[in-house]
């Protein structure tokens, strides 16, 4: 698809310094430009590329602009990063949006179908599922028995919704992915273990993202809940009656026990290990490979295994790292004193 530079200010309300007749084809990063290729720069580090680019276009940041004229021609808009993803995500809805349903694809005459929803072939839609306007139902899927979808959802292939599960509008939920699949409940008994029926659901709101390979557990009685905005990476297990609030980051590996609950707003590193049962605030900074083992006030930043705060971390981290020469000194000093006492 072939776009000009006045196209492209239009769709993100840029400022052209230049010719705005220039077309572009296709992106390419700042560091490797192409002619006829679009790029962007958004800080200063990269702002010697403004006269050294092989890029035809390039948007950029205003605080970067110094002089009246360029090489390539400049969009110029207030954060070019933001600009750049905007404009990324228009592409991407007009170049992969579908409608219709496949050949191969099996839909119980109960389920309902949005308008303009794209159903893929060998998809299976049990009975009185719904799925909204305009999703995106990729091959491969498995929807359960009175699942809702929302609208404009993405779901990739090979995903399995288990049963009465909800899941909101705008959602995104990539390959492979299982929500809804039986929580990790079972009872001692002199038998052995006895599973634990797990009766509830798994709602996710409005605008979540969920990478693949991921399992979000269904609750026991009542719902496991993923909170509006929450963005989940790829290989993550959340365990059943998990209440998640909105706006979260949660990075790849991680893993949240049972019942626990999450506030709003938390930063959530890769393979961190949270037990159940405990309830972790809002604005919280959880650092890659941290252990929790307690609940957690709003705004703590932690690190390490059990998680302690980070700047108690980060000092004990010193002497830890000396711990060998500070063994030395002691026995030093043990031996010192021992000798005075010979004396």
């Amino acid at each position: 698809m072939e776009f000009t530079a006045s196209q492209i200010a239009s769709f993100i309300d840029g400022q052209i310094i230049g010719d705005e007749s220039t077309v572009i084809t296709g992106v390419s990063p700042i560091e490797n430009g192409e002619s006829g290729h679009l790029s962007f720069i958004a800080q200063d580090r990269f702002s010697h590329f403004l006269d050294t680019s092989k890029c035809s276009v390039i948007i950029v940041s205003e605080k970067l602009i110094d002089k009246v004229n360029y090489n390539p021609t400049l969009i110029v808009v207030k954060d070019a990063y933001l600009s750049f993803q905007i404009l990324m995500n228009l592409y991407q809805e007009m170049q992969g949006r579908k409608e219709g349903i496949e050949t191969g694809s099996s839909i119980h005459e109960t389920a309902v179908i949005g308008e303009k929803a794209y159903i893929g072939a060998f998809t299976y839609v049990s009975e009185k599922a719904r799925i909204g306007e305009g999703a995106q139902i990729y091959p491969h899927v498995y929807i359960g028995k009175g699942v809702k979808i929302g609208k404009n959802c993405k779901i990739d292939s090979g995903a399995r919704i288990y049963d009465y599960c909800i899941i909101g509008d705008n959602c995104v939920i990539h390959s492979n992915t299982v929500v809804g699949g039986d929580g990790f409940g079972f009872q001692p008994t002199a038998e052995g273990f006895k599973k634990i029926p797990q009766l509830g659901n798994v709602i996710i709101e409005d605008d979540v993202e969920i990478g693949s390979n991921c399992s979000i557990d269904r609750a026991t009685i009542g719902s496991t809940i993923i909170g509006k905005g929450t963005k989940i990476d790829n290989l993550i297990q959340i365990a059943h009656n998990v209440k998640i609030g909105q706006n979260n980051v949660i990075a790849a590996q991680a893993g949240i026990a049972g019942s626990t609950t999450i506030g709003d707003w938390n930063q959530i590193g890769g393979q961190v290990g949270v037990v159940g049962h405990i309830k972790i605030g809002n604005q919280v900074k959880i650092q890659a490979q941290s252990g929790v083992n307690s609940s957690v006030n709003d705004k703590e930043t932690l690190y390490g295994s059990p998680a302690i705060s980070y700047n108690d971390y980060l000092r004990n981290y010193v002497h830890f790292r000396n711990f060998t020469e500070i063994v030395r000194r002691i026995n030093n000093l043990e031996d010192t004193s021992k000798d005075k006492t010979n004396e």
